[in-house]
């Protein structure tokens, strides 16, 4: 895919699903304003196999849809 996208593009293309983003470029909060798109699926563990593989230097993984309430993440 390898399409350089903003964060908004990519949930509303993308929605519901785990995005794997390469050279993101964030904000202060290091929050992803924009990266290049390297794979998206509806399957988590399919996005971490893809990072695997790949070994992209920098990248980050994001989940566009929304959490359930009352719902952990751990990091």
């Amino acid at each position: 895919m390898n399409e350089v996208m903003t964060i908004k593009d990519i949930e509303s293309r993308f929605d519901a699903e785990w995005v794997l983003v390469g050279n993101p470029q964030t904000d202060a909060a290091l929050n992803v304003r924009q990266g290049e798109v390297l794979a998206h699926s509806h399957d988590r563990d399919e996005i971490y196999r893809k990072a695997a593989a790949l070994k992209p230097e920098r990248f980050a993984v994001l989940f566009t849809g929304k959490m359930p309430k009352d719902t952990a993440i751990v990091l």
